[in-house]
């Protein structure tokens, strides 16, 4: 058995081991750092005697500097948009008008039609719109699915033999109205490489467009949702805008091609068409129906965006712009699904308060209300304004009248169908990218669908009956 001497010995010992060892452990790490140091020392001294070839600046190293200066700018165009549109949709939503007027005005306001080149560039600086005009096209691609769930099939179905006419008749009006009025603005207002025929029909689509998730808010701020003419104009606005997208089509597949190839455009189209309703949409109802009596999984979530972008990117490859597909996609998902109210409550909110104020910002960045100097020009933009009202307005109230709405009904009804707001902004832009229509045009016809879109509300206050009012 150890003694205390035997214990303190050990002690000592160990003491003394473990004091040599940490100051082993010292020198080495002085040693290894003192080596390192020395060695790099030597590296360096040896490489600066050599001589690296010339060349060009590393182009990613360049870009990357870049990329991170835009994203800076990315952030705060973003910011000031979002920040912009919450105050004017207030102040639009106060005085009666849809809270997306007060977003489409945000991006203007802040563009340089009223802060002027220099101070815009501040806030929206050209260095941005690369990137702004991706998220901008992501944003719109996810907003007509959106529009597409909320599309409400069987309703149609229902309406379709009272309404079709109405609604056809909202389209082919202001549709001919407007090539007509190309008549005089091409040679004023186009340029010699964009053929009439292609100038005309666009000018016509871009008459006949319906806002209809822009009629719905309206409908609902007023409670006439489940009103005979609440649902009246919601289906009239979607057969029309079905019609409409699909003239789009055609022109956007008659622009992008020469006129040989335009007929194989239509073909395909057609083809894809046929394809997602007698194919696709029996098929999904399938898919659907077993995520009915659960929450959705993160599977199923993964399989509808997958099939958006497939299908997004479809209609892109045939020579249609890549909303087409999206918009289809939706249409052909049923309604009241589970897919379709996650898809349009869950990423809405990001849809509309992120994405969809980035294409405000770009069509703010790309409206040049400037470019429209003169009495001559802002007189052309007040017949554009004329012509609209005059062929949705009148087109819709007429045919309404003869299949048997009363006078002040047909009116109303009328006044709903003339509401564009973001859908006209979105046909616009497609015009814009594909060179059919000029900056000047542009800006006239965003013009139109501002005032047609803030001329609802208080027309409509008029010719509502009292009792409804």
């Amino acid at each position: 058995m150890a003694t205390k001497d035997d214990l303190s010995t050990i002690h000592t010992q160990i003491s003394s081991t473990s004091r040599q060892t940490l100051r082993w452990a010292v020198a080495g790490y002085a040693i290894m750092i003192l080596v390192a140091v020395g060695a790099l020392f030597l590296i360096v001294r040896y490489g600066e005697r050599l001589v690296a070839p010339v060349m060009v600046s590393s182009p990613a190293v360049t870009a990357t500097a870049g990329q991170s200066d835009s994203f800076l700018h990315l952030l705060i165009a973003l910011t000031a948009v979002i920040v912009t549109g919450l105050v004017l949709s207030k102040l639009f939503a106060y005085v009666g008008q849809p809270p997306v007027i007060g977003e489409v005005v945000a991006g203007i306001v802040l563009g340089p039609s009223l802060l002027g080149p220099e101070l815009s560039a501040l806030i929206l600086p050209p260095s941005v719109a690369p990137f702004l005009g991706v998220i901008a096209q992501l944003g719109v691609l996810l907003y007509m699915f959106t529009i597409g769930l909320e599309l409400h099939a069987d309703l149609i179905k229902q309406r379709v033999h009272t309404t079709v006419l109405t609604a056809h008749a909202s389209i082919v009006v202001p549709f001919l109205l407007g090539a007509l009025l190309a008549v005089p603005l091409y040679p004023r207002l186009a340029t010699n490489d964009v053929a009439f025929t292609s100038f005309a029909l666009f000018l016509g689509v871009a008459l006949s467009i319906t806002a209809f998730p822009v009629l719905a808010r309206i409908l609902a701020d007023r409670g006439m949702m489940q009103s005979d003419l609440g649902i009246l104009a919601l289906t009239c606005a979607a057969i029309g805008d079905v019609t409409a997208w699909c003239l789009l089509a055609l022109v956007v597949g008659m622009a992008q091609t020469q006129i040989d190839q335009g007929v194989a455009v239509i073909g395909w189209t057609l083809l894809y068409l046929l394809l997602m309703l007698l194919v696709v949409r029996p098929l999904l109802r399938r898919i659907i129906t077993q995520w009915e009596n659960a929450p959705l999984p993160r599977t199923a979530i993964a399989f509808i965006t997958i099939a958006l972008l497939l299908s997004a990117l479809v209609t892109e490859a045939i020579g249609i712009h890549a909303i087409f597909g999206a918009f289809l996609l939706g249409a052909v998902i049923p309604h009241n699904s589970r897919v379709a109210h996650t898809f349009m409550h869950q990423p809405g909110s990001v849809v509309t308060i992120l994405l969809l104020p980035a294409f405000f910002a770009f069509v703010g960045m790309r409206t040049r209300i400037d470019l429209v100097v003169g009495l001559d020009q802002w007189l052309i933009c007040v017949l554009i304004i004329l012509v609209a009202t005059v062929g949705k307005f009148g087109g819709t109230a007429i045919t309404a009248r003869l299949t048997g709405l009363r006078w002040r009904d047909a009116m109303a009804l009328g006044t709903l169908m003339n509401t564009r707001g973001l859908m006209e902004l979105i046909v616009l832009n497609i015009g814009l990218d594909l060179g059919i229509i000029s900056p000047t045009l542009f800006a006239m016809l965003v013009i139109m669908a501002l005032v047609t879109t803030m001329m609802t509300a208080p027309v409509l206050q008029w010719f509502m009956p009292p009792i409804e009012r």
